[in-house]
């Protein structure tokens, strides 16, 4: 009739909530996907293999999170490289892989070295990579049968193996162990000891990160 206001009709009340319901997933995914895009190669879920007061330590083959701390980073593909990175910078490379030590903020610790023999640090046949307030980092090669002299090792230190490496390690009241590392291994051990250590078979090198 003219005049008079038509009824639309509403669609059903199970049409209306499907259609919002479709709406918000939509809303979701495309912030999802936004979210995933930005963050595309950084893996998210890498779990770490050390992590103590310290250091957090990383096997990684691609890039990680923004660092919340200064970091070294020791590239896997080439032999005797260290790369130090500061809070905020994004460790790792897409296809690489790479140990990467996070620096945590707690106090310099320095042993004392009573025992009359030599710091680890410098020896023969060792090469400086770098050294700044926070770290000293160093390359290592044993020659099989030679042991090396007798030291201490006055500070706290992560050991990237980069060649499978078999040590026997000799303490001072002449006890030994003999270990096995494979290329790629990585250890924290603490300073405040002494010993020797030789090459007993193959060859076997490493990259050495003094914590100071």
């Amino acid at each position: 009739m003219v005049g008079q206001l038509m009824d639309v009709p509403l669609p059903p009340q199970k049409e209306r909530c499907s259609s919002m319901t479709l709406n918000n997933f939509t809303t979701v995914f495309l912030a999802l996907s936004l979210s995933a895009a930005s963050n595309l190669g950084v893996a998210q879920d890498v779990q770490p293999k050390i992590d103590n007061e310290r250091v957090t330590v990383f096997d990684a083959a691609s890039t990680l999170p923004r660092a919340e701390h200064d970091f070294v980073v020791i590239p896997l593909a080439s032999k005797g490289i260290a790369e130090f990175h500061h809070t905020g910078d994004i460790p790792g490379k897409a296809g690489s892989r790479a140990i990467v030590i996070e620096l945590k903020d707690s106090p310099s610790k320095t042993y004392p070295n009573n025992s009359g023999y030599p710091n680890a640090f410098p020896r023969a046949r060792a090469k400086k990579l770098l050294e700044n307030e926070r770290v000293i980092v160093w390359s290592y090669r044993w020659k099989l049968g030679q042991p090396t002299p007798m030291h201490f090792h006055d500070k706290d230190v992560v050991v990237v193996y980069e060649d499978d490496t078999t040590l026997k390690s000799t303490t001072l009241d002449g006890a030994s162990v003999t270990s096995q590392y494979p290329a790629g291994e990585v250890r924290f051990n603490r300073g405040d000891r002494t010993h020797t250590e030789l090459l007993v078979k193959d060859k076997g090198s490493a990259v050495i990160v003094e914590l100071k």
